[in-house]
C-alpha cells in the first residue's frame, strides 16, 4: 500500500486554509462565481429546450387550386411540401388537368415537408351522348345515378315531365333523345326523351284464376298487362282458404287492354301457424305504362319477407296476403319506399266492391 506522503497532506491542508482565508475575506467574489455558473447552465438548458421545441422550419401552404398540376407542384416545391395526388371525374372538359381541391387549405401553417393533397381532374367521364333509343327508362336511370354517383352534379341528367306516346314498342321503352348519340358533351347536359306507352286500344284475353291460391294468381298478374281488383270474403263449407273463388270476366274473355278483373279470394276463418291473413290496399298515381312495385313483410326479428312483386300502371292496388302476427307491411314502388303499416286480420268485404 502505497503511504501519503506527511508533506503533501501539509501543503494540502495549508492551500485549503488559503481558499478558506480568502474567501472569508471576499465573499462577493465567491458569491458572484457561483451564481454565473448556474446562470450559465440555465441558459444552456434553456436554449436546448427551445431548439428541441422548434423541430422543423414552419411554412404557409399557397393556394394551388385551379392551377395546372405542373405549376401546382412546382408551388409546393418552393415551400418544401410535398404532393399526394388523387384523380377525379369533372364537369366540364376545361377542367382537365386542374387542381380542384387540396387538404390543407391554403394559408394553413404546416412544417416543411408536409405532404398536401391534391384532387386532380381527369375530365369529362364521357365525352360523346350514348345511345338511349330502345332501352328502358327505368334501366338507363339507374345507369347513369351509378356512371355519375362520385360527382357533386351528374352529367346526364333527365328533362322531366317526360313525353310519352303509343307505338309497338314495350312499354317504358325510349323511342326517341335529344341530343342524339354522338352529340359532343362539354358540360352538364339535359337529356329529353320520348317514351313508349305501348300499344294502344290492343286486346287481351283474361287467363283461367278461379280455383288458384292467391300467391299463383299474382304470379299470373305480375306482367301488368291487367288491372285488377281483389275483395275478400269468408271461406265456405267447399271452399279452400286462400284460393280465388270468383272472377270477372270469365277465364277466356277478350278485354281491352286496362280493363280491370275483379277477384275474390276467400279468407280463412282462423289462419294458423301464428299469422294473419290480410288485403293491403294502396291508391297509386296513374302511370303513363306498369311500374314494378313491391310488398314485404318485416318481422319482429328483422327479416324481411316478399309478399309480392308484380308490375301495375297506377290507381286503387288490392293485394292478399299472409305474414306473421306482428309483422310491418312495406310497400314500395321503383325500389323505393312509399308506406307502411301493421299487418292486420282481414275484414270481410262485398265482391267486387
Amino acid at each position: 500500500m502505497k503511504r501519503c506522503d506527511t508533506g503533501d497532506l501539509a501543503a494540502g491542508k495549508t492551500d485549503a486554509r488559503k481558499i478558506e482565508d480568502y474567501a472569508a475575506s471576499h465573499p462577493r467574489f465567491f458569491v458572484s462565481r457561483i451564481l454565473g455558473v448556474a446562470a450559465f447552465a440555465g441558459l444552456a438548458a434553456m436554449m436546448i429546450f427551445f431548439i428541441a421545441l422548434r423541430g422543423e422550419e414552419q411554412t404557409l401552404v399557397p393556394d394551388v387550386r385551379n392551377m395546372d398540376l405542373i405549376n401546382a407542384l412546382l408551388e409546393l416545391q418552393v415551400k418544401d411540401l410535398y404532393p399526394r395526388i388523387q384523380l377525379r371525374y369533372s364537369q366540364t372538359a376545361d377542367d382537365r388537368g386542374l387542381v380542384l381541391e387540396q387538404d390543407p387549405l391554403p394559408g394553413t401553417i404546416v412544417k416543411a415537408g408536409r405532404r398536401i393533397r391534391l384532387v386532380v381532374s381527369q375530365g369529362l367521364i364521357m365525352n360523346t351522348m350514348e345511345n338511349y333509343r330502345g332501352r328502358n327508362i327505368d334501366d338507363a336511370r339507374m345507369e347513369i345515378r351509378a356512371l355519375f354517383a362520385s360527382l357533386p352534379q351528374p352529367l346526364i341528367t333527365f328533362k322531366e315531365p317526360f313525353m310519352y306516346e303509343y307505338s309497338s314498342e314495350p312499354a317504358g321503352s325510349i323511342l326517341r333523345q335529344r341530343p342524339p348519340p354522338g352529340t359532343p358533351i362539354s358540360s352538364p347536359t339535359a337529356l329529353e326523351l320520348v317514351i313508349s306507352r305501348g300499344v294502344r286500344d290492343s286486346q287481351i284475353t283474361v287467363p283461367a284464376l278461379r280455383g288458384l291460391s292467391t300467391g299463383e294468381a299474382l304470379r299470373a298478374l305480375r306482367s301488368g298487362k291487367f288491372d285488377f281488383s281483389f275483395s275478400l270474403r269468408p271461406q265456405r263449407d267447399a271452399e279452400k282458404a286462400e284460393t280465388v273463388v270468383e272472377q270477372e270476366p270469365e277465364a277466356g274473355a277478350v278485354i281491352p287492354a286496362g280493363q280491370t278483373v275483379f277477384l275474390v279470394a276467400a279468407a280463412p276463418a282462423r289462419p294458423s301457424g301464428g299469422s294473419v291473413f290480410g288485403l293491403f290496399t294502396y291508391l297509386l298515381p296513374e302511370n303513363p305504362y306498369p311500374l314494378p312495385v313491391r310488398l314485404e313483410a318485416l318481422l319482429k326479428n328483422g327479416e324481411r319477407r316478399v309478399l309480392a312483386e308484380l308490375e301495375y300502371g297506377g290507381g286503387k292496388l288490392t293485394i292478399p296476403y299472409r305474414a306473421p302476427v306482428g309483422a310491418t307491411l312495406i310497400f314500395s314502388l321503383l325500389n323505393r319506399e312509399l308506406h307502411r303499416e301493421e299487418a292486420l286480420p282481414a275484414v270481410e268485404t262485398l265482391p267486387f266492391d
